[in-house]
């Protein structure tokens, strides 16, 4: 061998090695639900969030699944996306068998894991002319989740509903724009009782004024609420997260704005709480910087395909870190 021909290929034998090296050192994309942070950190970072738009992920009650909706860049296809624990280890995400074909999206799981409420625009009530967003679940079998079924037309309306989330009690809050209502968009609570689901009624204004309030996570005790409101004086983007508690005589207290380190100048919305691990979660469409130019179409393509171009992801803190700054 030539000395030319020996020194390539030491070369090529070190560089191949440090390669080697530096993807062993590489630590693969994973998922955490046990641990949190002292600021929003990407949840799930290229498994969950991803460059397509992310949003309102719901953890099972014992932390073997996660549920979360997926969509196309324009959010024209959006489904349930599924992933579950496997001998301790999370598998790759997939679209769950009763999603896929229509606009699906909001899961949200009863307090024992075995009923999952979404939101979806398939027909309703048999009516192949209905494309409006309704309120549906179904039931966690041996063979599989159940199919579909609406809520009845206490809740669902020819209008939209949407977000729905329940307490330890069955009491269901959602979002709708109703006659009855206080502003535009406003949470509705329908009360459980004698198996069936009551007439709605808004929250007060504590909770609901004259802008728009959606999106609304409430506490198994019923005791703490998080949604999001558009409009508000206080409102840094194009809608903030808000917090209200109930204080010792059971009433809603004036909800407070979350403040920066949650919300941005962007949308934030769709809260969950994970009260085992203590993470709140929550959707935001925040980019990032803006403090360079397009250099060529590669850079452009980059940005585009970028986990932070600006069509949502789920974030998580913990509550720790939370509770530190109200």
């Amino acid at each position: 061998m030539t000395g030319y021909k020996y020194a390539v290929l030491l070369l090529l034998t070190m560089f191949m090695g440090c390669q080697t090296t530096t993807d062993k050192e590489r630590p693969a994309p994973s998922i955490d639900i046990r641990t949190g942070s002292d600021r929003p950190e990407l949840f799930g970072k290229n498994i969950i969030s991803t460059s397509l738009p992310e949003r309102d992920v719901a953890i099972h009650p014992q932390g073997k699944e996660l549920i979360y909706t997926l969509g196309d860049y324009k959010n024209k296809k959006m489904c349930l996306v599924v992933v579950r624990k496997v001998n301790g280890d999370w598998g790759k995400p997939g679209i769950m068998p009763i999603s896929g074909k229509y606009r699906d999206l909001e899961p949200f799981y009863s307090h024992d894991g075995d009923r999952l409420f979404f939101v979806s625009n398939r027909p309703v009530f048999n009516d192949d002319t209905r494309n409006d967003y309704n309120i549906w679940f179904c039931d966690r079998t041996a063979n599989g989740w159940s199919e579909p079924e609406a809520l009845d037309s206490v809740v669902n309306t020819r209008g939209h509903e949407f977000y729905p989330s329940l307490s330890e009690k069955g009491n269901l809050f959602y979002t709708a724009r109703r006659a009855d209502g206080i502003g535009g968009e406003d949470i509705f609570m329908s009360e459980f009782r004698e198996g069936r689901f009551q007439a709605p009624e808004p929250l007060p204004e504590a909770v609901n004024t004259e802008f728009d309030e959606f999106n609304a996570y409430v506490s198994p005790g019923e005791d703490l609420i998080v949604f999001s409101s558009y409009g508000r004086p206080d409102d840094s983007g194009r809608a903030d997260l808000y917090i209200s508690r109930k204080d010792a005589a059971g009433k809603w207290t004036p909800a407070k704005n979350m403040g920066p380190l949650v919300n941005s100048d962007q949308l934030d919305y769709c809260p969950f709480i994970d009260w085992e691990n203590r993470n709140f979660y929550f959707t935001s469409e925040r980019a990032a910087a803006e403090n360079s130019g397009i250099e060529n179409i590669d850079s452009l393509k980059q940005a585009a395909h970028s986990i932070l171009n600006g069509f949502g992801n789920i974030y998580k803190i913990s509550l720790d870190a939370l509770e530190q700054t109200e």
